[in-house]
């Protein structure tokens, strides 16, 4: 594996932490509705573990209200169950065809019980960028030494510069969805 192709899998590595943390975050409840709230809950649909949006069509009619249309009728109870079996907070009303949530306002203690995850996630983000760091310095330890490539050692060194350069990018990002998801929860 030459110098580039290893900044590029450890770039790519980066990315999916960015990505998955930017996920789990639209999952964290802000007092606000929104549909990222329930989209990944597991629904047991006939004994297989399903995505809620691929079996609803999920709104957000009013700012505090997330309105669920199963695509089949009779999975409301279902879906209900798997709602309340995620353990979101989240009460769910089935009326008929369709389910309706209310988001409640979040205390002064539960926004900070959510502020505390969120830093958590982001550390965790940290964590997987670090650790990607560390896999794309033995690559290019390991390149380096490879007499194939000729590698001098101010290529490695060079290689191992721009791997920290990408970390301080990753990090910086990994910061500023963390604080613009914090903000957002407090100033509700």
């Amino acid at each position: 594996m030459d110098l580039d192709e290893i900044l590029l899998t450890t770039e790519e590595a980066m990315e999916k932490a960015i990505d998955y943390l930017r996920s789990e975050l639209r999952g964290v409840r802000t007092g606000r509705a929104t549909t990222g709230l329930v989209d990944f809950v597991k629904i047991d649909y006939y004994g297989s573990p399903t995505d809620l949006r691929q079996l609803a069509l999920v709104s957000v009619p009013a700012a505090n209200q997330i309105v669920i249309k199963p695509y089949d009728p009779e999975s409301v109870q279902l879906i209900v169950k798997g709602i309340q079996a995620a353990d979101l907070g989240l009460n769910p009303n089935a009326d008929g065809k369709q389910i309706r949530i209310t988001i409640p306002a979040l205390s002064g203690e539960r926004r900070q019980e959510y502020v505390s995850a969120i830093k958590k996630m982001g550390e965790q983000a940290k964590v997987t960028v670090r650790n990607a760091r560390r896999d794309g310095n033995k690559h290019v330890d390991a390149a380096g030494k490879d007499k194939e490539l000729h590698l001098s050692e101010d290529d490695v060194e060079t290689g191992k510069d721009e791997i920290q350069d990408l970390v301080k990018k990753y990090e910086k990002q990994i910061d500023e969805s963390v604080t613009a998801k914090k903000t957002e929860i407090e100033e509700i």
